[in-house]
């Protein structure tokens, strides 16, 4: 019996939007990321793109356990010395919302060309207003 691996022309994927308000950020993050990654399909193959569009609406309103809104640091640089730059997650909430729910879902996807493109298929907005409508995105429902 032969393997069968799933090629470019034969995946369409569909369209799923996400409403954060309320749901905890890392298990609202894993769910988008397997979504993303196509592993919930019957034909999920590692090296091809298999996955779906994830849209992410009222990031603004995501929930952290415990003190990360104070612990919890982002870190940026850029290549000189002495550019380290850290925000707090409250910090970060207020100045781009859509970031704190984009990096979640970055640091559980593979870090190469694939995840590249990957990433390319989530869409985040800070309100519940989306210009996707055209698409008819079906609810993912996510625990918690």
């Amino acid at each position: 019996m032969k393997t069968w691996n799933a090629k470019n022309n034969e995946i369409t994927p569909a369209w799923w939007i996400v409403d954060a308000e309320g749901k905890t950020l890392g298990r609202m993050a894993t769910e988008i990321a397997t979504v993303l990654r196509g592993k919930h399909k019957p034909t999920f193959t590692p090296h091809v793109d298999t996955g779906d569009f994830v849209v992410v609406v009222n990031s603004s309103k995501v929930k952290m356990t415990g003190n990360k809104w104070d612990n919890k640091k982002y870190y940026s640089r850029s290549r000189f010395f002495g550019s380290l730059k850290e925000q707090t997650a409250k910090e970060l909430l207020e100045k781009d919302s859509d970031q704190i729910v984009i990096n979640a879902v970055r640091g559980m996807i593979p870090r190469n060309k694939l995840g590249r493109k990957l990433m390319n298929k989530l869409k985040v907005y800070e309100t519940a207003v989306h210009p996707h409508a055209a698409q008819q995105p079906a609810a993912l429902e996510i625990k918690g």
